[in-house]
C-alpha cells in the first residue's frame, strides 16, 4: 500500500484523469489566494482504500489552510499525513508529507510533495494530480491520479461528507 500511494502522490507531469489535470512544460499556475479554497475547512470522513478515510482542514490564517489525514482499515491505522495549501508568489500549493502509525516519516527529512495550482473553476481547484471539488455545503470531492508501475495511472475520488 504504502508504494501504490507514494506512486501516487509521484504524479507525471502531462497526465490526466477525467477529473485531475498535470503540468506541462506550458502550464503557468494562475493568481490565486487562500479565500478560494476556504470552504473546504471542515472536518470530514470517507471511504476509499477499504477503509475509512478523515481529513481536518484549519481555517485559512496567514495565506495557509494546514490539514491532517488519517486511514483506517481494518481497524487499525494505516497512515497520516500532514500538510496545507499556502500562498506562493501569488498562487496556491498544496503539500504534504506522510507518516506510518507510528509516526515514522515516509518522504526524506527535508522532502515534501509539492503540487501547483494549475487552474480554478466555478466549484473547483486543480493542482498538479489533484482536484478540490465543492459538491455542497456539506460534500466535498478530492480527486487524486495514482500512477501503477505498469505506467498507467487510475484516477480514485475521495467522497467526503461534513461531519
Amino acid at each position: 500500500m504504502k508504494k501504490l500511494l507514494l506512486l501516487f502522490l509521484l504524479t507525471g507531469l502531462g497526465l490526466q484523469g477525467q477529473n485531475t489535470l498535470s503540468f506541462t512544460e506550458k502550464t503557468v499556475s494562475p493568481k490565486a489566494s487562500i479565500s478560494q479554497i476556504e470552504w473546504i475547512t471542515g472536518h470530514w470522513k470517507g471511504e476509499a482504500f477499504g477503509g475509512t478515510t478523515e481529513e481536518i482542514w484549519s481555517p485559512p490564517a496567514a495565506g495557509v489552510m494546514m490539514f491532517v489525514f488519517r486511514l483506517i482499515a481494518k481497524g487499525e491505522i494505516n497512515f497520516y499525513e500532514i500538510g496545507h495549501i499556502r500562498e506562493v508568489d501569488n498562487t496556491l500549493v498544496f503539500e504534504l508529507k506522510h507518516f506510518d502509525k507510528n509516526l515514522k516519516g515516509w518522504e526524506e527529512k527535508d522532502e515534501v510533495q509539492s503540487f501547483r495550482l494549475i487552474k480554478e473553476d466555478d466549484n473547483r481547484l486543480y493542482f498538479d494530480g489533484f482536484t478540490f471539488e465543492k459538491v455542497g455545503p456539506n460534500e466535498i470531492n478530492i480527486y487524486g491520479l495514482i500512477h501503477q508501475n505498469d505506467g498507467s495511472a487510475e484516477e480514485i475520488k475521495f467522497n467526503y461528507k461534513r461531519q
